[in-house]
Order: structure tokens, then sequence, then C-alpha cells
């Protein structure tokens, strides 16, 4: 893999590996944080000037990264498809990262043309240093990257197109704050990110380190579950979408590509049915691929899966009944 530096890209061997340390892997921040605000004042971070209009941005996502998962859970919440266009990467990163197919209607880049996600960088945020990765909201009107930031963009889709047509729905909601930043914050570091953390871990310690957070974690949050229908009770809000991506690819992939195989989210008394009760609300199940998210982290890896051999297995009902309404 490459990245970005001063707006070119490499495959620098050295300069791809920094994201290591003493064997454990650290995921690198988004550095493009720019946000679009209803009447295009400045968000939290970055510019203003990005104002929320129909058709006026564009997403770029793939469909086995979790983080791009985010974007397009909270576009069909908000029911944002016909204001927010989209671009799907091919499933599997080449040596130029994130490509596109212009072959394949699925997959080609049909708001820029380009050939690599890394060229969308390159025009949209000139002088570029970092990791090229997704998801990317673009600005058709301006030319410019908003922001790679997930956590930011959710936030953004949530509560910015509220005044020009979004549906109905707040999964922020001011009360709840506090306690969905915890849950946040505990999820990310030790269960969204932490897989990633055991599945590129370059030593038995960092592999073992991050795996039992993993497994504590996933604990939890089956407890917590026993009596509530969803992470703060009976209404859904931010943490239960940021959780479920990494719930949808336990199976296929975490458990077996990253090792994290102490107990499947099938064995789960309360996680597994409340993750069929995210799937099975209105079309998030449309965002859900579980035979790219097999080939995506079973892909060709030195490390990994030197054979580059895509298991068939395993099967998994995620529309089974999750028998969950009555709980408050």
């Amino acid at each position: 893999m490459g990245v970005m530096i001063d707006g070119r890209w490499t495959t620098d061997e050295e300069a791809a590996s920094l994201h290591f340390r003493n064997g454990r892997f650290e995921r690198s921040p988004s550095v493009i944080r720019h946000w679009v605000t209803a009447d295009g004042s400045p968000g939290p971070t970055g510019d203003g000037g990005f104002a929320a209009e129909r058709g006026r941005y564009h997403l770029f996502v793939a469909f086995g990264c979790p983080w791009a998962h985010r974007t397009l859970i909270f576009r069909k919440l908000k029911g944002l498809e016909e204001h927010i266009s989209v671009s799907f990467a091919a499933p599997r990163r080449t040596d130029q990262g994130w490509v596109f197919d212009r072959r394949s209607e699925r997959f080609a880049d049909d708001c820029l043309g380009k050939d690599a996600l890394w060229e969308v960088y390159a025009e949209g945020h000139p002088g570029y240093t970092g990791r090229v990765t997704v998801p990317v909201l673009y600005d058709k009107r301006t030319g410019r990257v908003v922001s790679n930031e997930s956590a930011d963009i959710i936030r953004m889709l949530n509560a910015a197109f509220d005044g020009v047509g979004a549906r109905p729905g707040d999964y922020y909601p001011q009360a709840l704050r506090p306690e969905i930043d915890a849950l946040n914050e505990r999820i990310y570091e030790t269960l969204n990110n932490g897989v990633y953390r055991a599945g590129f871990a370059l030593t038995q310690d960092a592999y073992e380190e991050a795996f039992d957070q993993v497994f504590d974690t996933m604990d939890y949050l089956d407890r917590r579950l026993a009596d509530r229908r969803y992470l703060c009770g009976a209404t859904q809000t931010e943490a239960d979408w940021r959780l479920f991506p990494t719930l949808a690819r336990f199976d296929v992939a975490y458990h077996y590509a990253f090792k994290c195989n102490l107990r499947r989210l099938m064995d789960y008394e309360h996680l597994w049915p409340y993750a069929r009760d995210l799937y099975q609300t209105g079309t998030i199940r449309d965002t859900v691929f579980f035979d790219l998210y097999k080939q995506g982290y079973f892909s060709l890896s030195e490390l990994r899966n030197p054979l580059g051999i895509v298991p068939k297995g395993p099967r998994i009902d995620f529309d089974q009944p999750h028998g969950r309404e009555g709980l408050g």
C-alpha cells in the first residue's frame, strides 16, 4: 500500500509503514475536517462555506470499509440518497490504493471520472500528506474535499440537511450526548479499531492485548443489552450505528482473518439478536454486503493470506427474527 506525500502518491514502503509502533497498529488521524452546516457557517473544525444543499455533495466510499459503512447507513437513515450522490471503490485495493473501474457500472467514479481515490485527494485537497482513506465527502460546487473523517461526516448527515428535506430523526440528541460519547470512545478503541489492532499486530503481545480488549468489550455490550433494546435504551442512537458495521463483519471476516476467534457474534445471547435488530431496520440491509467483506478481508496478503483464498462460509442469517421488540 502507499501514502500521499505533499500531494503525490508513493508506494515507498518506509513511508507506508509509519502506522506501526512496537508491533502495534496505530491508525493515523484524519486531517481533512471541514464541516457541512445548515447555513454554511464554520463547524467545530476547518473552514466555513459548506452549506447543506440538495445535490451539492458526493461521497466516495468502499463497501468493505466499516468507517465508510457508517456514512452509507446515515445516508439511508436520513433519506439523503437523492441529496448526496455516491461512488463505490472496487472491493480489492491495488498498489494505487482504493481504485475505480471504468468498465464497471457498480465501481466506476461517475462524479469525477477518476481511476484511483488518491487522484480525488490530489485534486480536492492539494498538497495532501497522509493515508488515502474512505469515506470522503466531496463538494462538487467548489471542487474541494470537505472531510475524510467518518465520525464527523455522520454528524453532518444527522443534522445539517434537516432544513432541505432530510428525514426526521436525531441520532445524537443533546440529553444523551455524554452517554453516547462514552460508549463511542470505548467501542472505537477496543472494538471498532480493536479488531484491526489484533489483525494487524506484528508481535504476540500486541495481538493478545488487542484480542483481550475486543472480547472484554463484546462481553460488556452483551450484558448491557440484556434489558435494553439499544445501547442507550429504547431509541437508536449514533452509538448503535457506529457499532453495527463491526458486528456485520465480525463472523464473516474478523473472527477468521483477524484471529478474533474466542467467540463468534452468533455465540452472544443479546449482542447477536441486537445486531439482527439493527440489520432489519428499514432498508439498512441494503448497505450490507457479506460476500464483498470476505473478498476484501481475505484478499492476497503476504502476512495474513498469502494464497488469497476466500472462504465460502460461514452461513449467517441476519434475517432471523430478533425478538427484541418488548425491551425498553
